[in-house]
């Protein structure tokens, strides 16, 4: 399983904000372009948001849908993009001093194409999307830029 830590310069709760938002997941997560949810629930157990992957011409959609939940520290998801499968991200929050956040995004593909060909060079790619995603999301919780987007959107 690809396993990737992050250390967030920011307490869990205002990290939590940015997981349960689902339109900021096009800004963190690599690969999608940007996301939509399809429940106003995010994310409750069953909520799904849809969002789009992008290379050059290409584009498809996918939809992430929510399967385990505890306010504040874990979010278990399930992102399925039809040519690939599904694949299982579990992401937990863990309080690191008085104001910092330890993330940890475990992921590995659950159904379909991606779990028949799982190997040893696909998880180094996983590991590779991890310390992207990330570093994005700690750039994303660390500058403000969730609030800014909230405040934008007349969220604030």
């Amino acid at each position: 399983m690809a396993v990737h830590h992050q250390l967030i310069r920011r307490p869990p709760h205002v990290v939590w904000a940015v997981l349960a938002d689902p339109a900021c997941y096009g800004e963190w997560v690599v690969g999608p372009t940007g996301s939509v949810p399809l429940d106003r629930t995010w994310p409750a157990v069953g909520s799904r948001l849809c969002y789009t992957v992008r290379l050059g011409p290409w584009s498809a959609q996918g939809i992430t849908t929510v399967r385990r939940q505890e306010s504040g520290s874990e979010l278990e998801l399930e992102a399925s993009f039809k040519p690939l499968g599904t694949a299982r991200i579990f992401l937990q929050l863990r309080p690191w001093g008085e104001e910092e956040t330890l993330v940890i995004c475990d992921e590995h593909p659950l159904r379909g194409l991606g779990g028949t060909l799982h190997n040893a060079a696909s998880e180094a790619l996983l590991l590779l999307r991890h310390r992207g995603m990330l570093a994005r999301l700690a750039r994303f919780v660390e500058e403000g830029r969730a609030e800014e987007a909230h405040a934008g959107a007349g969220h604030a």
